[in-house]
């Protein structure tokens, strides 16, 4: 998988588009319950492609986070971009990305947030801290703030948003940039949920300079230490990934209709997560949170009205 076949592996059969979909969607279902239910509320004439895109993202995290990660060179990312370029040609060499191929195709997406992703693996092969939050934002772009443009290419705009007489010269809105914002919230709350797994790794991706800031240290960190410092400092991170979702919720209104509700639910969800560390007390290094099956389908009804309201 992680090398680019002879040419003779170039003939081999690949399985057809609609099987090709059904594995991504299984792959989904098994590592990913809850995404996999928050695609149900998709279109079914979307929610095949964000099957497509979540498995070529599941398996390019992979490569530096799963089982094989220890293997892992920077020549096997060249060869995976390598064969990012051939799917984007048309040409999939993987069973997996003949899917990929057809959502390419049908919804006219680019490259670049594809090989910004790849990028992001890469920076996980040489670096396991970060002194400013500056660097750590690149880092959340390119792992999970491109796949806000990779869905939002699928998921679509409202092309009858911003129709009022003085308004219909203007271009056709398109939130990008609140894409992208979404994606970087829900990695900062990915990184606040995982610190004390990342720590055993050892990584440490909340900021250096936000540690001395609130002179809780590195030494701390490692040990897992729960004192008022280590409160302090979550409390300041857990603000900033607010900020993110607030800064978020304003683009959901400009895509497509039947795009809103299930954005609204991913937000909501995910966001509750950090309403989950509090209530722990900010202990994530001997617990983790997370947010109960039955309180994700509880609050549908309060993502289905923002969606038709906001």
């Amino acid at each position: 998988m992680l090398q680019l076949p002879d040419s003779k592996a170039r003939m081999k059969t690949l399985v057809s588009v609609d099987e090709s979909y059904k594995l991504c969607r299984q792959l989904i279902a098994k590592y990913s319950t809850t995404f996999y239910l928050g695609t149900l509320l998709v279109s079914k004439e979307k929610r095949p492609a964000i099957w497509a895109i979540y498995a070529w993202c599941r398996r390019t995290d992979e490569l530096v986070d799963g089982p094989a990660s220890a293997i892992t060179t920077p020549e096997t990312l060249d060869f995976w971009e390598q064969q990012l370029e051939s799917i984007f040609s048309g040409s999939p060499f993987e069973n997996f990305d003949v899917a990929l191929v057809d959502t390419i195709q049908r919804f006219s997406m680019d490259i670049q947030p594809f090989r910004d992703m790849i990028a992001g693996q890469r920076m996980d092969l040489y670096r396991s801290r970060y002194e400013t939050f500056k660097e750590l934002y690149l880092y959340c772009y390119r792992v999970a703030g491109t796949v806000g443009l990779m869905s939002t290419a699928v998921m679509g705009v409202d092309t009858n948003a911003n129709t009022a007489p003085w308004n219909r010269q203007k271009p056709i809105y398109i939130p990008t940039e609140e894409a992208i914002t979404l994606g970087i919230a829900h990695q900062l709350t990915n990184i606040l949920r995982d610190v004390g797994e990342d720590a055993r790794r050892g990584r440490i991706y909340i900021p250096q300079e936000d540690l001395a800031r609130f002179d809780y240290t590195e030494q701390d960190l490692l040990k897992g230490v729960v004192d008022e410092r280590w409160r302090s400092l979550m409390r300041f991170q857990i603000a900033r990934a607010r900020q993110y979702y607030i800064k978020a919720e304003k683009g959901i209104s400009y895509l497509s209709p039947d795009a809103r509700l299930p954005v609204w639910a991913s937000l909501m969800h995910y966001s509750r997560i950090l309403s989950v560390i509090e209530r722990n007390d900010y202990d994530v290094f001997s617990q983790r949170a997370y947010v109960a099956q039955w309180k994700k389908l509880s609050s549908l009804p309060v993502a289905w009205l923002r969606s038709q309201v906001l």
